[in-house]
């Protein structure tokens, strides 16, 4: 049976690879979004490596202390939300989950020596995520339906506006179990109103249903909806498919026709590169980015026809329709499939020197992922009696701390004392790649101190914190 799983993490931090899962919620729907079977919702206690961020505590209200008296060890935390995840005919389904709550649990997973794609496409499985969706009905379908905007005036899309404006419950925003909730109130919204986009988008969570729209052979443009497109265009531009990534082959490259494209026309394939991987303000004063962008087919893509973009929805999204035809024309003319596949032959992308952040170094091996699957059933017993070899040194290098997190007392002295080590260098040493040390903590919680008004419970929040840190060399 197909069903829909909607989930929410809450963290420690802002970075799935560095920043540790603090709460999970999730719920079951069928596809009519009638929710099926018991939420599931549970915190995850922090390891003694773990270094909370005060600002993702003061957001979220959960402190330390709380995970770790109501929590599950990572270990049951992540085996809980795998099950879930994983049972057949499963689409896992949130607000922003690509591009944060999906790497959540994917480090998860492999910190905890899971296969960490598998569950997203084996038996039937999909993903998706509903918030280019929202984008995408505001831009061209708005009616019956309130949008808010920014103190500014930019339109928002942020989760607890579109409640308040639509009066959907949404008690205590930033709670695991009530961002759900709200995510599931807020697709049914746009599944009443507007089903005929709601099923369009929701097949869209199929690459090949993706693939088939790109035509890379006539260059068709396409209207497609990404954040990296300004939300005063209503995050819509019209692009147009120039080619194949040279190395990822889930990957488009677009070109967005509301800018000039004569840089791309004239520009060497290294002066491109050059410009592409120059930071905004780091431009020269009156230079525009290139208009260049990836659409990757595995991560759910809104992409439509332009025919419905009508000039009534281009003008309140101010979309130069007769410019982007001329752009689109000034293109047909050449053809620079090599040179911008010569442009994105090189990497941009930065390896961590920590094992546990290399999720996207390599896919795990069949042999090494049997072994993993043995250690995860490994009792106690079973993990002082028996040697766990994998080929891949990434996994090599986490099976200690993955020992010491879970089953300390097995541990021989000197496995204790190099963890040890290892955990006062990541707590203290700035090199070491953690998201923020012992003393940067010091330092953000005076900082909070001085330039924010704080409630008495946040201000106990930032208490617990400093008690918690403090503990960690102690242990």
């Amino acid at each position: 049976m197909k069903s829909l799983y909607w989930h929410d993490y809450e963290t420690w931090g802002e970075v799935p690879a560095k920043d540790r899962p603090s709460q999970f919620a999730g719920i079951r729907t069928d596809e009519d979004l009638n929710i099926i079977g018991a939420p599931l919702v549970t915190y995850c206690k922090p390891s003694s490596d773990v270094l909370p961020k005060p600002e993702a505590c003061l957001v979220t209200g959960i402190t330390p202390q709380k995970a770790l008296a109501e929590g599950l060890s990572e270990r049951e935390f992540i085996e809980a939300i795998h099950a879930e995840l994983s049972l057949p005919g499963t689409c896992s389904v949130g607000y922003n989950t690509l591009r944060f709550d999906d790497e959540v649990t994917r480090y998860s997973l492999y910190r905890n020596f899971y296969d960490p794609y598998e569950r997203e496409w084996r038996n039937g499985n999909s993903r998706w995520d509903i918030i280019d969706m929202v984008r995408l009905t505001r831009a061209l379908r708005p009616e019956g339906i309130e949008w808010p905007n920014h103190d500014d005036g930019r339109p928002s899309f942020k989760l607890e506006h579109l409640t308040v404006a639509n009066g959907i419950g949404h008690e205590a925003a930033h709670d695991a179990l009530s961002d759900v909730h709200a995510t599931i109130a807020v697709a049914k919204l746009i599944k009443d109103k507007q089903p005929a986009l709601y099923d369009h988008i929701y097949q869209l969570r199929s690459k090949q249903k993706v693939a088939a729209l790109i035509d890379l052979v006539n260059r068709r443009p396409l209207l497609h909806i990404s954040s990296m497109f300004p939300a005063e265009h209503g995050c819509a531009a019209i692009v147009v498919p120039l080619a194949m990534h040279p190395v990822n082959k889930n990957a488009v490259i677009v070109c967005n026709l509301s800018v000039d494209p004569t840089p791309l026309i004239n520009l060497s394939a290294e002066a491109i590169a050059e410009k592409l991987y120059t930071r905004t303000e780091d431009l020269a004063e009156g230079e525009t980015r290139l208009p260049l962008k990836l659409v990757h087919l595995n991560k759910c893509p809104v992409l439509t026809t332009i025919k419905l973009l009508d000039d009534a929805s281009a003008q309140r999204l101010s979309i130069d329709k007769a410019l982007c035809e001329k752009h689109w024309q000034m293109l047909s003319r050449v053809d620079l499939k090599e040179k911008l596949q010569q442009v994105y032959q090189a990497s941009n992308f930065k390896p961590s020197p920590d094992p546990e952040q290399q999720l996207y170094d390599g896919f795990l091996k069949d042999a090494d992922k049997r072994t993993s699957e043995r250690l995860r059933r490994a009792t106690p017993e079973q993990l002082q009696g028996q040697n766990f070899v994998f080929e891949d040194a990434r996994l090599s290098a986490m099976l200690l701390r993955y020992k010491a997190r879970n089953y300390p007392q097995v541990l021989t002295e000197a496995e204790r004392q190099e963890w040890l080590d290892w955990r006062r260098s990541w707590l203290t040493d700035p090199e070491a790649g953690a998201g923020i040390t012992l003393t940067e903590l010091a330092e953000r919680i005076a900082r909070i101190r001085q330039q924010q008004t704080l409630s008495e419970g946040q201000q106990q929040v930032l208490v617990d914190l400093e008690s918690y840190a403090a503990g960690l060399l102690e242990n």
